[in-house]
């Protein structure tokens, strides 16, 4: 235990690892709340895997592999999925998981095809752009964990200048309407802070794995309680411990990565709180039905003498 947070404090790769997967975490899981109450946690798995064509066009474009240029790439297609799934339910009589799946696959068939294309031309420069489908949270340098805190602390900002909004948009749009608020304005505003909050953890968790990060942590802390604001809270520090758990296990477990160990530790706090939480816990909810069981069986033989 001493040497986990040696390591923590003074190697280098492990705190970085740990701070970038950490404010991941924070991020998502305070953005990913919202999305857990409007029943839309298909539409992170959409955005993540729609913006894979938006990080390989962007490399194509610039040829540059830098963050800020791929993670730019990423949120413009991640968004443009987005309205596109807006468009398919407004304009069409398909569902909504539906035109999610619809654009889900669309968008990650064509990444996939751009990535393959770009990974045979003999340039060298591609090297590493496939570490976006499962992620590779080791190769996070200081620089890239800068980027992950601006942009994150931007989302972040956003919810607290937005709360009043945004809570009406999760609970009773048309009563957000009745007060003169553009909803679909709202709307459009919140789903592009929440692209922002995935594209941004693509290089620690990848493509495929990054919508548990969105969906885990809202799902582990709306277990505990029924207020938006404890509920935000709580599934931004749960997505932060998932973060720095599952980095740290990565980095004294050898050949274990980190993406996966932080999805898994993440999980791992929803099994937790789905049996031990209050009200709604597995457990609490055995011992309700044994004490009213307990009940009927009394006032029964109460009855009967």
């Amino acid at each position: 235990m001493p040497q986990i947070f040696h390591d923590l404090l003074f190697d280098y790769t492990v705190r970085t690892v740990a701070l970038g997967a950490g404010v991941l975490g924070l991020v998502s899981g305070a953005l990913g709340s919202f999305a857990v109450l409007r029943r839309q946690s298909l539409l992170g798995d959409a955005i993540s895997h729609a913006a894979l064509p938006g990080i390989v066009i962007a490399f194509m474009l610039t040829g540059s592999k830098a963050p800020v240029v791929l993670v730019l790439g990423a949120a413009i297609a991640g968004w443009l999925g987005t309205l596109l799934v807006m468009t398919i339910v407004a304009r069409t009589r398909l569902p909504e998981d539906s035109a999610l799946g619809i654009v889900l696959s669309v968008f990650f068939g064509f990444g996939l095809v751009l990535l393959t294309f770009v990974q045979q031309q003999p340039d060298a420069a591609q090297a590493g752009l496939d570490r976006f489908l499962f992620g590779q949270a080791a190769t996070l340098l200081a620089s890239d964990v800068v980027v992950l805190v601006a942009l994150g602390g931007i989302a972040l900002a956003a919810v607290f200048v937005f709360w009043k909004e945004f809570k009406l948009l999760s609970f009773d749009r048309e009563f957000g309407v009745s007060l003169g608020y553009r909803m679909h304005v709202v709307d459009i505003l919140l789903t592009s802070f929440l692209v922002l909050a995935i594209v941004i953890g693509l290089q620690t968790v990848g493509v495929v794995l990054m919508s548990a990060m969105v969906v885990a942590p809202a799902v582990a802390a709306r277990q505990w309680t029924d207020s938006l604001r404890t509920m935000v809270i709580g599934a931004a520090l749960f997505g932060a411990s998932a973060g720095v758990t599952g980095s740290v296990a990565s980095a004294i477990t050898p050949d274990l990565p980190a993406g996966p160990s932080v999805v898994l530790a993440a999980s791992a706090l929803v099994l937790l709180s789905m049996t031990l939480a209050p009200r709604r816990g597995l457990v609490w909810g055995w011992i309700r039905h044994r004490r009213n069981r307990g009940r009927i069986v009394d006032g029964a033989t109460v009855a009967d003498a």
